[in-house]
């Protein structure tokens, strides 16, 4: 299957991506919200900048999901696997306390990351807000420049 991950264009991840020092997607969430219970090992997730083309695509290698999250269990993760999530140690407390009433966490561990030729695609039907699509196959929101 595939999945597009639209990224917050501030935080600047997709470079972190690319060179390796970002080896895991977070998502975090109050519900089951896509990709949970949809994504696998083999998977391919194409990523971009929100307002921006696809210009990164990944494999999924692992993928872990926690449920029943509390402050402490996000710290724990974050703890734990922050920094392969591209995390500075010394931030890891604020998202702490961004997450912190979140239940729901995947991680999505990448590898072979590499920069693709830029495409645009076309969000009808995922809702122009979505943060993650699983389209099946990327052909079928790929737009081709005439």
């Amino acid at each position: 299957m595939d999945h597009i991950a639209i990224m917050r264009t501030d935080w600047k991840l997709l470079p972190k991506i690319l060179s390796g020092k970002k080896k895991i997607e977070s998502r975090w969430y109050m519900a089951k919200y896509p990709p949970w219970g949809r994504i696998q090992v083999g998977d391919t997730v194409y990523f971009k900048d929100s307002g921006e083309p696809v210009t990164v695509k990944a494999e999924v290698e692992k993928v872990l999901s926690f449920s029943d999250l509390n402050s402490k269990k996000v710290g724990e993760i974050l703890n734990k696997y922050g920094d392969a999530d591209g995390l500075e140690k010394k931030k890891i407390p604020e998202f702490v306390e961004l997450f912190r009433n979140k239940h729901y966490c995947l991680l999505i561990f990448l590898k072979n990351p590499v920069a693709i030729a830029p495409f645009e695609i076309n969000k009808a039907g995922f809702g122009s807000a979505c943060a993650w699509m699983c389209v099946g196959n990327i052909e079928k929101v790929r737009i081709y420049k005439k």
